[in-house]
């Protein structure tokens, strides 16, 4: 007999998108922590002047609204800038693919769209020698990116699971934790904290298990671990270094691979060959 309160492990649950959003909310905390002690002290001193007993917890309660006033405005931001992330990367690639390559792309992207419920994806095939590929948010919609040498070389099920890989990570709430991660001013210490361990890996679980064909992604990302980015190549830039949380691969400037990583593709891609 069927449970009808079984759900199968691969599906994003509410308490991982809240542990991605989590994630911001605490990066946010360790930014102002020297602003938080400086008006703690600035309170404490404030109270021992203060002798009316009845007005010290109207003294704590404004403190604590402006705390949360100012943690929630600084999260917003931070939220909002992460979508210009999209505008740059437009800005910085040149435009390439052929009609049939776009068209194939946005076959897929419709496709698997409908599987994951995400709509308003808008694609572009970058000029580039090296396989990745990002999903980004931006202003209410979606930019995909996937760069030329992906679209001329990959197959159609390996394309299809790196689409699927990155829809996955939208469903997991994890866009915006990893485009903060990778805006400009923040320092590599605090992204890799942001990011942890194990979100590329996961989103290649809740992946294969939609498009029920592991071996395609597993391809997809044996065809990564076998290349190495060449000069002149973004994914060999310093501006990569920076946005690499974004990207399907994010560390393709990584030689030899390291599989004590959860991210790294090697592993991945043998995780999702023993399936």
């Amino acid at each position: 007999m069927l449970d009808a309160t079984w759900t199968s492990p691969y599906t994003p649950s509410s308490a991982e998108r809240e542990a991605n959003e989590k994630a911001i909310r605490s990066y946010v905390l360790r930014r102002q922590r020297p602003w938080a002690i400086a008006v703690g002290l600035i309170f404490l001193a404030s109270l021992a002047l203060i002798s009316v007993a009845w007005f010290v917890p109207v003294i704590v309660l404004l403190g604590v609204l402006i705390y949360g006033w100012r943690l929630s405005r600084q999260v917003k931001r931070i939220e909002e800038r992460s979508t210009s992330l999209a505008g740059r990367f437009i800005e910085f690639f040149k435009p390439a693919g052929s009609p049939s390559e776009r068209m194939r792309l946005v076959t897929v992207v419709d496709r698997l769209g409908a599987t994951f419920g995400i709509d308003a994806v808008s694609c572009f095939i970058v000029e580039e020698r090296t396989y990745n590929a990002a999903l980004l948010a931006s202003s209410g919609a979606h930019s995909l990116f996937v760069t030329s040498a992906m679209m001329r070389d990959f197959e159609l099920i390996e394309l299809e699971g790196v689409v699927a890989h990155c829809m996955a990570r939208q469903r997991l709430g994890m866009l915006t934790r990893l485009s903060v991660a990778s805006l400009d001013n923040v320092s590599s210490t605090d992204a890799q904290r942001m990011v942890g361990r194990g979100l590329s890996y996961r989103a290649d679980e809740v992946a294969a298990a939609a498009i029920r064909y592991p071996l395609g992604l597993a391809g997809a990302l044996a065809r990564c671990e076998r290349q190495s980015p060449s000069v002149g190549s973004y994914f060999s830039s310093p501006a990569y270094d920076s946005s690499r949380w974004v990207w399907f691969n994010m560390h393709a400037d990584r030689t030899p691979a390291d599989l004590s990583d959860l991210d790294d593709v090697a592993l991945r891609s043998l995780a999702l060959g023993e399936w």
